[in-house]
C-alpha cells in the first residue's frame, strides 16, 4: 500500500468483475486525447472482461475507485506494458511513475531484459514522460489506424531490487 495525501492505495491484481471498472478507467482516462488523435485511442475499446481474466492486469484502487492500472505481456525477452492508465483526479501524483516501477519489477523477476511499449504520437505528454523515464525510442510505424511510437528500457534480469 501507498500513502498519497493520506489515502491509502491499494494495488492487487485484477479478478474476474473487475473489468466494468477497468473499462470505466480506459474511458475517462483517454477521453481527452479523442480528439487529438481523431478516433478512440486503442485502449478505450479493449477487452477488459478477458483483461481482467488473464492475470496480467495490475489494479489500484483508492477507497472503492479505481484510480490506476497496468496491462502487461510476457514476450520471449521483454516485458510489454500494453496499457498504462491512471484516473485525471490523480494524475500528477506519481502514480504512473509507480507503476512505471512496478512494470519493470515484474520484467527483472521474471528475467526479461527489457521493457517495451508503445503510444500514440498525438500523446505528446506520454513522449515526454517516457523519455524522463529512461524509455528510449525505437521507431514508429502506423498500425490499425493508430501513428504509434514505440519505446525499450534495458532491464537487469533477476535483479530484485
Amino acid at each position: 500500500m501507498v500513502r498519497r495525501n493520506d489515502q491509502t492505495l491499494l494495488f492487487a491484481d485484477a479478478r474476474l468483475g473487475d473489468g466494468d471498472a477497468m473499462r470505466q478507467l480506459a474511458l475517462r482516462s483517454y477521453a481527452l486525447y479523442v480528439d487529438r488523435i481523431g478516433k478512440e485511442p486503442a485502449p478505450m475499446g479493449a477487452d477488459y472482461g478477458a483483461i481482467a481474466a488473464s492475470g496480467e492486469a495490475l489494479l489500484v484502487w483508492q477507497e472503492h475507485e479505481l484510480v490506476g492500472m497496468l496491462v502487461t505481456h510476457l514476450e520471449a525477452h521483454a516485458l510489454l506494458i500494453e496499457n498504462i492508465a491512471v484516473s485525471p483526479d490523480v494524475q500528477g501524483s506519481g502514480l504512473g511513475t509507480t507503476l512505471l516501477g512496478e512494470a519493470e519489477r515484474i520484467a527483472r523477476t521474471t528475467g526479461r531484459e527489457e521493457v517495451r511499449l508503445y503510444t500514440n504520437e498525438a500523446i505528446v505528454e506520454n513522449l515526454a514522460f517516457y523519455a524522463r523515464h529512461g524509455f528510449e525510442e525505437t521507431h514508429r510505424k502506423v498500425e490499425e489506424g493508430f501513428r504509434r511510437v514505440y519505446f525499450s528500457k534495458r532491464t537487469s534480469p533477476g535483479h530484485h531490487s
